[in-house]
């Protein structure tokens, strides 16, 4: 009998350091890019990524005014999307959030009379801690590099929602509209164009199109399928 209560004891306590642990598991790790800027076309967004790639994108985009010049701002439609980054983007945002110890430390510039380029939040959460900084402008790189990295992948979603409209209702629209988003994508101004890899295909394919739309289509396509 004391030989089974000491087996038993035994058997227990191997087991109580992974219950434990089960429990205290951290949560899946993830950077969010807050920006607000009142008038602009898309005056708010957030952008939330984890460290599989799979991105949240949530904005709030302005309709098109109709109305007087000092009629009250038209309403905004909610936009939802999920999408996934490639690898080299993944891992840079995470590795300079980390390098900015989540976010635990101030972001804003310290000059006088910034003009207001919007408010901005750099948010972490997961394994390590929490943290957040909040600015308009930041001398610091690695905020410049990630501020740059958000806006640029929320430009690349807002000009392929454009793309999906104008396919749509306003083909003659296109040209210029895939036109302006090779030039950004080029300047570095729109990036990760995979995010809008089904736009792109719909439009490589349709034969319907100017063969111009069609081949910058193709050709970005491409590029967003090659490797980084």
């Amino acid at each position: 009998m004391t030989a089974l209560v000491r087996s038993f004891a035994a058997t227990f306590l191997l087991l109580v350091p992974f219950a434990g642990l089960s429990q205290t598991q951290p949560t899946a790790s993830e950077v969010s890019f807050h920006f607000e800027h009142p008038g602009l076309p898309v005056p708010m967004f957030t952008l939330t990524v984890d460290e599989t790639g799979t991105a949240r994108y949530e904005a709030e985009e302005a309709a098109t005014s109709r109305g007087a010049p000092d009629a009250d701002p038209p309403p905004t439609q909610h936009i939802s999307r999920t999408v996934t980054l490639s690898k080299a983007a993944t891992e840079k945002i995470f590795a300079n959030a980390r390098a900015l110890d989540r976010f635990n430390t101030a972001c804003a510039s310290k000059a006088k009379n910034i003009a207001d380029t919007g408010s901005k939040t750099l948010h972490y959460s997961g394994y390590g801690g929490d943290g957040s900084c909040t600015y308009n402008f930041s001398e610091n790189k690695r905020v410049v590099v990630l501020t740059e990295l958000f806006t640029g992948i929320a430009r690349t979603l807002d000009v392929g929602r454009r793309l999906d409209f104008q396919h749509r209702f306003d083909r003659l629209g296109l040209d210029a509209t895939i036109a302006s988003l090779a030039e950004e994508v080029d300047a570095g101004r729109a990036v990760e164009v995979s995010v809008i890899t089904p736009t792109l295909r719909s439009l490589a394919d349709d034969g319907d199109l100017l063969q111009r739309v069609r081949q910058r289509a193709a050709r970005l396509l491409q590029a967003a399928q090659s490797p980084s």
